[in-house]
């Protein structure tokens, strides 16, 4: 099985190289790892169309080799699909973060990003992120993290996903918090609770100011069978994510919205 491992907090990040340590104790693994080159966290499904990109080669402790590029972590994907390795994963693995995604934060992870390139391109993916030892649950990483059982626990799932287990489509964002877990839920997203606020912290003589607005601690919904509500309680949640974003619930809503009667009043301006 090929894998791609790939992450957003760069090639040299503990967590990747925890990742990349256990996935290599897996027989039949071909193990190829594209990674930025430095941190893009909460650069979410950036992609780099504007200018080539570098890539590197990069040694590793153990004799074995990666590549570092200055893309994001969808570029990195993109790369491998492309052939930049000889022939394209059959599963992307992302992570181990080194911080939570949970909830709504999941939209800006660079990590789960990665997971949901491969989907879109019909990729088998898990995304893996870990919790400091500091329990946070906000979107700011502590500094001090412990992978001895996110490493191992997701070799475990690259097994299984390798097996056929997960739906087509679908990937995995798997939290582990920081402690052992008391066990693993299937969760569904939770719900943030924003607490930003607009903070001058600077201004300069040319009139400038500058504002910091995101760096607050958030809440969250402490709803049972959340991934919030999980890893706040000391447990694993593995939800399962799908790129498909149409709310099919609000298709009789917004039919009845009088679209046609809308478009005909421009038309009528338009014709003149």
């Amino acid at each position: 099985m090929r894998v791609l491992l790939t992450n957003d907090d760069g090639i040299g990040a503990s967590g990747l190289q925890a990742l990349r340590r256990s996935l290599l104790e897996i027989d039949g693994i071909e193990l190829h790892v594209i990674a930025p080159d430095s941190n893009r966290s909460a650069t979410a499904r950036s992609i780099t169309t504007r200018s080539p990109l570098w890539v590197e080669e990069v040694s590793f402790d153990d004799g074995t080799v990666g590549y570092a590029t200055e893309g994001t972590p969808v570029d990195c994907v993109r790369f491998a699909q492309l052939g930049l390795l000889g022939e394209p994963p059959e599963l992307i693995v992302s992570g181990i973060n080194h911080g939570s995604n949970l909830g709504d934060d999941v939209t800006y992870s660079g990590t789960v990003a990665a997971a949901l390139e491969g989907i879109v391109l019909g990729i088998p993916a898990i995304a893996v992120s870990q919790q400091s030892l500091g329990r946070e649950m906000g979107f700011l990483p502590g500094r001090e993290f412990d992978f001895s059982v996110s490493a191992p626990l997701t070799a475990a799932l690259t097994r299984l996903v390798g097996d056929g287990h997960l739906p087509d489509g679908t990937l995995l964002n798997v939290n582990c918090p920081g402690m052992i877990p008391s066990g693993i839920d299937v969760t569904r997203l939770g719900k943030r609770i924003y607490d930003d606020e607009l903070k001058q912290v600077d201004a300069d003589e040319g009139g400038r100011r500058r504002y910091r607005i995101y760096g607050y601690l958030p809440g969250f919904e402490d709803e049972p069978g959340t991934d919030l509500a999980a890893v706040a309680a000391g447990r694993v949640a593995i939800t399962p994510i799908h790129f498909d974003l149409t709310a099919h619930a609000g298709f009789d809503r917004v039919e009845q919205m009088g679209l046609e009667a809308a478009l005909e009043q421009v038309l009528e301006v338009v014709r003149g």
